[in-house]
């Protein structure tokens, strides 16, 4: 992956290719070497001083985001573990005593308690923990999903239960318990259970009282913005009123409204529209209809940001019918209006949504646009993306909304070297875009299967949604490879603030689910630009309906280094004709056009084209016959001559 600003773009050199193969390399050999061994009793004292340690160096370190600017990590992919698919109360209990070195324990869980502080790291996170009912401990780092939204997972709670634990190395050569997919960890206890107290009647009093405390706790969590907790005490006291039977209404619904909005500010979409219409009483006095139109506002709200634009209309409208001549009902209608406009026809505002963009609000709030395309398979390419309906050069293909953006200057973006070993290739890698969008399916199961649905290298657990005790269970690997082949640089705003944050270590990258399936050629029949997250796909010629959509991956003008980046970044050889007529050249006769190129671009970096002199202009001149000349004339006939583009535009503006 390269970015597209050129500070962005990380060129190793064959010495640190190298260092940090060996170095990768050298880590799994020896963790394969130990495989099968038992565990090591250890000295807890000692351990807890490591933490300590650590901590401590921690503290007096930069700022995260100083070091993801000044320091590149590194880390190995490509030996993939499936996460654990069983139900929590279908696991045996473990000691670390059955602990092996470098294994996956399946069928069992690890119970344990935090016993240190959390060392936070820019990759992963680490602690300590002990065993229940024993002195021996162990450290248990998290890789990469190591947040939930922006708290330190490990530091949630004190009672961890590890599923199928993976057992290995860390980093620094340190026995370790490792988890990389957040599902196979559990933290914290469960709350909102029965109590126990009744009163001579059989009405439980007890619990009643405390399931409006844990209202009332739950309102104070939030006045304080702590969402995660406000949320759990909403929870316990919706699991306690179904666990006592309590047919308490009023409460039930304050619940499910409250935590509705909490969800919304969580971005838990599907949880939220759920626990609005949950909340729903459908009494008719004017208290209850503006509760109701309350849910229905937060129903809608949900349907909106999940892009189910006719779903939230219809909300909306119920809003309207229950607060009449409420503003907000209205002015909510009429943009889910504008929305199903553009989902429908294409017709966007271009200039305002440009004018709307900022640093603080990178994301544009359209709907995609995808009338025009369908999903099919492609001869020799897998599944891409086809059109319906003939088509103009110009005209939108597709216009499509981002699943998932992180932009430069937003404390998730990170970017990483992975050494992945099943074809021994360094590649740069935007581990902050699949942490983004693990998170998300995390927080709205309804669209893990259309990101699952994409290629990736590793299948992992499959294409369909998995839920196990009420989680989706994710594999961070299938992502990961997901991620790889499909996701795109963001072009930055221009805004200053946000290209003084950019730097290497924080490159702009998302997903576009649609957009994904449309296959490369070097001599395209469209071309992509991104507005915010919003991607716009154009026809550069007449397509025919019937006809598949492709746009360039790489449109460097370089046969070599293009075939380089695709095979190493997309996995892939293009046969495309223009690839087939470099492809017959001499080595010398590429290796000339480069060099002739690269004059080109010194000379219009050092000359204005406007007002220039006659002397200069001849000089362009004999430079573009020069590159053009690089050329077979019968052989390239039809095919696009890119090295001549930058010295086209100068003579093109020198002459106006």
């Amino acid at each position: 992956m390269t970015t597209p600003n050129h500070q962005n773009t990380i060129f190793l050199t064959p010495e640190e290719d190298e260092r940090i193969r060996t170095t990768l390399k050298g880590k799994l050999q020896k963790c394969q070497a130990l495989k099968g061994q038992p565990r090591e009793s250890g000295d807890p004292q000692y351990r807890l001083n490591q933490v300590r340690m650590a901590s401590l160096m921690s503290d007096f370190a930069v700022s995260g985001r100083e070091k993801q600017q000044n320091a590149i990590i590194a880390f190995a992919v490509g030996s993939p573990y499936p996460p654990c698919t069983a139900y929590l109360e279908d696991l045996k209990p473990m000691g670390f005593s059955e602990l092996r070195m470098e294994t996956h324990h399946p069928g069992r869980v690890l119970i344990a308690k935090r016993v240190a502080d959390v060392v936070k790291l820019t990759a992963y996170s680490w602690t300590m923990v002990q065993e229940l009912g024993s002195k021996e401990s162990e450290r248990l780092e998290i890789w990469l999903h190591k947040k939930r939204h922006g708290k330190e997972i490990l530091e949630l709670g004190e009672l961890l239960r590890i599923k199928e634990p993976y057992f290995t190395l860390s980093d620094e050569g340190e026995p370790t318990l490792r988890v990389e997919h957040p599902s196979d960890l559990v933290i914290g206890r469960d709350e909102g259970g029965s109590t126990g107290v009744v009163d001579p009647e059989g009405v439980p009093v007890a619990a009643l009282k405390k399931a409006r405390e844990y209202k009332d706790e739950g309102n104070t969590a939030l006045r304080q913005h702590d969402l995660l907790l406000s949320h759990a005490k909403y929870t316990y006291g919706l699991n306690l009123l179904k666990t006592e039977n309590l047919t308490e209404e009023e409460l039930a619904h304050d619940l499910f409204r409250n935590r509705a909005h909490v969800n919304l500010l969580l971005n838990h979409l599907d949880e939220a529209k759920a626990d609005a219409l949950a909340s729903f009483t459908g009494l008719d006095d004017e208290l209850h209809r503006e509760l109701d139109g309350k849910a229905y506002m937060r129903a809608g709200s949900a349907a909106y940001n999940l892009g189910e634009f006719r779903e939230a209309r219809t909300y909306f409208e119920k809003q309207e019918k229950l607060m009449p001549g409420s503003k907000d009902a209205i002015a909510r209608r009429r943009k889910t209006d504008l929305r199903l406009k553009e989902q429908t026809i294409g017709a966007y505002d271009f200039r305002k949504i440009r004018a709307g963009l900022s640093t603080g609000r990178p994301q544009v709030d359209a709907a995609s646009f995808s009338k025009n395309v369908e999903i099919r398979e492609s001869s020799g390419k897998g599944r891409g993306l086809f059109v319906t309906s003939d088509l103009k050069p110009g005209e939108i293909i597709l216009a499509e909304k981002a699943f998932c953006a992180v932009w430069g200057h937003e404390d998730e973006a990170l970017t990483a070297m992975t050494y992945d070993k099943r074809d021994d290739k360094i590649r740069v890698f935007p581990a902050g875009l699949p942490k983004s969008i693990v998170q998300k399916l995390q927080d709205n199961p309804s669209l893990v299967e259309r990101v699952l649905d994409l290629f990736g290298d590793y299948g992992g657990i499959g294409k369909e949604l998995l839920l196990r005790n009420s989680n989706p269970v994710i594999d961070i690997f299938q992502i990961h490879d997901i991620v790889t082949r499909n996701a795109f640089g963001l072009h930055a705003l221009d805004l200053s603030k946000q290209n003084e944050q950019a730097s290497v270590g924080n490159a702009s990258t998302a997903l576009w689910i649609l957009a994904a399936y449309v296959n490369h050629s070097c001599v395209p029949n469209a071309t992509k630009e991104s507005i915010g997250d919003l991607m716009v796909l154009r026809a550069t010629q007449s397509i025919r309906a019937g006809d598949e959509i492709t746009h360039s991956y790489d449109a460097s003008s370089d046969f070599d280094a293009r075939s380089a980046a695709l095979i190493t970044t997309w996995g892939f050889t293009c046969t495309c004709a223009l690839c087939t007529v470099e492809r017959m050249e001499s080595p010398e006769v590429r290796k000339k056009r480069r060099e002739l190129e690269n004059e080109a671009k010194a000379f219009v970096t050092r000359y204005e084209a406007v007002g220039a002199k006659k002397l200069t202009i001849v000089k362009a001149r004999r430079l573009f016959n020069s590159i053009n000349n690089t050329y077979d004339n019968s052989r390239h006939k039809d095919m696009p001559r890119r090295a001549l583009l930058e010295i086209q535009k100068w003579l093109n503006e020198a002459l106006d």
